[in-house]
């Protein structure tokens, strides 16, 4: 879901880097690419198999249509994994919170909140589901559509506790 890092440019004698957040939200792919290859090898074996059995029975279409599937199954792995690589960039500093939207073409959306004024809105139904949205102005900004609803919440929490922590500096100066 997410991954922290640090910020190297920042000295270390700065205080100010110890509120900063930087976050990379992706979404979950629970197959990778060997799991991805083993699959559509078992499938096509299987497919291709099976194809063999209908051919020497005088049914040599269904052949066709068993390619049909096995090639219908991968462009369906393909655009989804395609559009795993949607991801969204989360960077806050006492000066400015930033969400970085990275389409899967490579198009980059910047959004850009004042850190005291905006608000971390998590909308929760009685089934579970969830919304995460940021809310500044009586604007709303909903982001991190791909995650689940757990880590939704779980960002939610880090979001607004970094968010808390940041205003109490800039309420300190």
């Amino acid at each position: 879901m997410t991954e922290r890092t640090s910020d190297h440019h920042t000295p270390a004698d700065d205080p100010a880097s110890d509120r900063d957040l930087h976050v990379v939200l992706t979404a979950h792919r629970s197959l990778g690419p060997r799991g991805f290859v083993t699959l559509m090898s078992v499938f096509g074996f299987v497919c291709f198999a099976t194809g063999l059995v209908f051919l020497t029975q005088g049914a040599w279409p269904v052949m066709g249509f068993f390619g049909f599937d096995v090639a219908l199954l991968y462009l369906a792995f393909k655009l989804n994994y395609r559009s795993g690589r949607l991801h969204e960039l989360i960077d806050l500093t006492p000066e400015r919170l930033t969400v970085t939207r990275v389409h899967p073409t490579g198009r980059r959306e910047r959004f850009d909140f004042n850190p005291y004024w905006v608000r971390v809105a998590l909308e929760e139904w009685p089934d579970g589901r969830t919304d995460l949205r940021l809310a500044s102005h009586g604007q709303e900004f909903p982001f991190a559509r791909f995650l689940n609803d757990e880590e939704r919440r779980e960002f939610a929490s880090i979001l607004g506790d970094a968010l808390v922590t940041v205003r109490s500096a800039f309420s300190g100066r």
